[in-house]
């Protein structure tokens, strides 16, 4: 079994910031890309940002130059960094990551629970 626990969601006024974090754990072998996605009420899911094990990074048009992601390995965890928050960036956010566990030679994508970040003043 692999987990994925997202945290640092909340409520954070226009121009604020907002870290996420997702750790992953469980019957882990290898950690390959790492992600997050968001989806807004009545919209579809979009991609935020993703990282892969060797550090490149890919990011969503609507979140360029105000959002940055990063991973520990060491910790099994990805990092969200968003800057200069607007109403738009209103979403669920969802952790993903493909891994290969102790149970299979190919890799699985997960998904985390999702976690909520509301901007409003």
């Amino acid at each position: 079994q692999v987990q994925l626990v997202e945290s640092g969601g909340g409520l954070v006024q226009p121009g604020g910031s907002l870290r996420l974090a997702c750790a992953a754990s469980g019957s882990i072998v290898t950690i390959y890309a790492m992600g997050w996605c968001r989806q807004a009420p009545g919209k579809q899911r979009e991609l935020v940002a993703v990282i892969t094990s060797g550090g490149d990074t890919n990011y969503g048009d609507s979140v360029k130059g105000q959002t940055t992601i990063t991973r520990d390995n060491a910790k099994n965890t990805v990092y969200l960094q968003m800057n200069s928050l607007k109403s738009e960036d209103t979403a669920v956010y969802y952790c993903y990551s493909q891994i290969r566990n102790t149970d299979s030679s190919s890799p699985t994508f997960y998904w985390g629970q999702g976690t909520q970040v509301t901007v409003s003043s």
